[in-house]
């Protein structure tokens, strides 16, 4: 028995030894990893919340190398002759939680400030302006699968169109490039603020980081409707639609 007792003692005392040798070069290891060029190359280059919160204006995305039209589409050069489309932040932002989308068909030609497609939200259907001139080469296929990609992320996965336009350059140009975009959505969000039922606005407008989805519906869920169109420059559109069927 006494032999066993110290067999026991001795295999415990290998054991605990094995278990302190691996913490101890756990610890090492971690150490290199975080003292290491990598780490530090990773932490530099990883977006602080600062620098996360400074791309919101009024509580909306306004993202730098990007281009916007005043019908809240937003335009970002790709390469060559090539433009990729979507809805700004504001606008996805303004709709609430998108159900459907029409989009148009690759080798269609749009024309800049003309309705180029349709999304639905609410029972709502409302037409958006096309922000460049050119020919659909390419259509996002996740946005007609699920359109509230769009509301997830407007800027990434959920982008709409790609066009090919012989005048990037000049299309650029007649657009509003970032500085000038941070203005003008201050500017809607004003806009917002002086509707007659803007105290609603208080539970989805942020002073620092996102607004909530569905402004529209909480400022006027009556009315919500004309009110995206006089934002998305369709009202007048709508209007003669159902003046002339």
């Amino acid at each position: 028995m006494h032999t066993l007792f110290e067999f026991v003692t001795y295999t415990k005392s290998v054991e605990y030894l094995i278990a302190v040798g691996f913490l101890l070069l756990f610890v090492a290891f971690w150490r290199y990893i975080n003292t290491s060029p990598v780490a530090a190359r990773r932490t530099a280059t990883a977006p602080s919340l600062a620098s996360r919160l400074a791309d919101y204006v009024g509580g909306f995305l306004v993202p730098d190398q990007t281009y916007f039209h005043p019908g809240h589409a937003w335009v970002r050069a790709e390469s060559g002759d090539v433009l990729t489309v979507g809805i700004d932040d504001f606008g996805q932002k303004l709709v609430g939680k998108i159900d459907t989308l029409r989009l148009p068909k690759v080798g269609q030609r749009l024309s800049q400030g003309e309705p180029a497609w349709e999304l639905g939200a609410a029972g709502e259907v409302f037409n958006m302006l096309s922000p460049v001139s050119g020919e659909v080469v390419e259509v996002n296929p996740n946005a007609l699968w699920t359109p509230w990609v769009v509301n997830q992320d407007p800027f990434g996965d959920g982008w709409l169109l790609k066009v090919r336009t012989p005048r990037k350059t000049a299309t650029l140009r007649s657009l509003l490039g970032t500085d000038l975009a941070k203005r003008w959505i201050e500017d809607a969000r004003a806009r917002l603020l002086v509707q007659p039922r803007h105290e609603n606005l208080g539970r989805v407008l942020a002073d620092v980081g996102p607004a909530r989805d569905g402004i529209a519906r909480a400022l006027d869920n009556e009315h919500w409707g004309e009110i995206v169109r006089e934002f998305f420059l369709t009202a007048e559109d709508e209007h003669e639609t159902r003046s002339n069927p």
